[in-house]
């Protein structure tokens, strides 16, 4: 099993905050004999007609020299992970969980924009200090 990111605990503690219930800490995902392993699994009940809303989340510090490294590296492990998930879960939606730092410094500007605008990616902002989630980007 991955190491956990630095801020896997703020997460966690900010979804709860937000009125998620953590199922899976982590989720294990196994396809063709490979384990993989998302972060977080969690779910939300919704109003009584609709159910429950359930989420994936893989959690990127962003801390390392080079913003584009990390991108680089968080994409193709989203990447994976979607595609797995589409069809192990195909209800369960995955979220990039990034510093809120990371929302403005990447997917506010232009390349992050088009990523999102092309559907690539799903963000989580959070506030490391509070530990509470400062936006949804969908």
């Amino acid at each position: 099993m991955p190491a956990k990111d630095i801020y896997h605990d703020t997460v966690k503690e900010a979804l709860r905050k937000d009125g998620w219930t953590i199922t899976h800490d982590p989720l294990r995902l196994q396809w063709g004999g490979k384990d993989m392993y998302v972060d977080l699994g969690a779910e939300q009940l919704l109003a009584a007609n609709r159910g429950e809303q359930q989420i994936a989340v893989e959690v990127k510090s962003f801390v390392s020299a080079s913003d584009m490294y990390d991108l680089e590296k968080a994409l193709g492990q989203y990447i994976l992970y979607h595609d797995v998930l589409v069809q192990l879960e195909s209800k369960r939606v995955l979220y990039l969980a990034v510093p809120q730092v990371a929302v403005r410094d990447i997917f506010e500007e232009p390349l992050g924009k088009l990523l999102l605008e092309n559907n690539r990616v799903r963000v989580i902002g959070f506030d490391p200090q509070v530990e509470v989630i400062t936006k949804w980007i969908h």
